[in-house]
């Protein structure tokens, strides 16, 4: 009966993550510059702020490699590190194979938490797939990453954006990285503005920094 319940709670706990913002409600909105207006310069600007998020530890934390392994802190926390308690969240990302990420990372669409205590957000906890590996990649690296269709999810740069809006309006990962709880830095700049900022981005054609 207990684990009957248990099933039945985390349901409906899924349920309410999946609920879709009110009109005039939504946590970003898109609205693209129009063609041709950005130039070169201003895309490159536009990204070198998009990178000053994904390379935020709140973005880039769970955007780890094939070590299957999601790193800590960052920024004001002190240099980041892996998780602690030996977490390997498997070829999975879930944590199946081992110790399962929602063991302590709870699904709910408050996005508060205590400090020290794990953070949750309204999807299941997972680590990006392995293709958006981006921790600790170069400027230039992640650029040419989330250009490509083939390592960032089938995505133009439209979808790129329509992504963000979407995962933050399920209460997911990209919302919770504006609202962190539990006294942790978060990412820098608004969900608004990293949004307009892919759109700038992709309008000025997706350049990449140097080198």
């Amino acid at each position: 009966m207990q684990t009957l319940f248990r099933v039945f709670v985390t349901v409906f706990v899924c349920i309410l993550g999946t609920i879709s913002w009110a009109d005039g409600d939504a946590p970003a909105t898109i609205s693209a510059p129009a063609a041709g207006s950005v130039t070169l310069a201003e895309g490159l600007a536009a990204f070198d702020r998009v990178y000053e998020v994904v390379n935020h530890p709140r973005c880039a934390n769970c955007h780890t490699g094939p070590d299957n392994v999601p790193m800590w802190y960052g920024g004001s926390e002190g240099p980041a590190r892996p998780h602690g308690m030996n977490i390997n969240a498997g070829q999975s990302r879930i944590g199946v194979e081992t110790l399962i990420c929602s063991t302590c990372h709870r699904t709910s669409t408050d996005l508060r938490s205590a400090p020290h205590a794990p953070p949750r957000a309204g999807l299941d906890w997972q680590l990006a797939p392995v293709e958006f590996e981006w921790f600790g990649k170069t400027p230039a690296e992640v650029c040419a990453q989330l250009s490509d269709p083939d390592r960032n999810g089938g995505r133009d740069w439209m979808g790129l954006a329509e992504h963000l809006v979407d995962d933050a309006g399920h209460y997911g990962f990209v919302l919770w990285g504006w609202n962190p709880g539990g006294g942790r830095d978060p990412a820098p700049y608004s969900l608004q503005a990293h949004v307009d900022d892919v759109l700038i981005w992709g309008v000025a054609g997706q350049p990449c920094p140097a080198e």
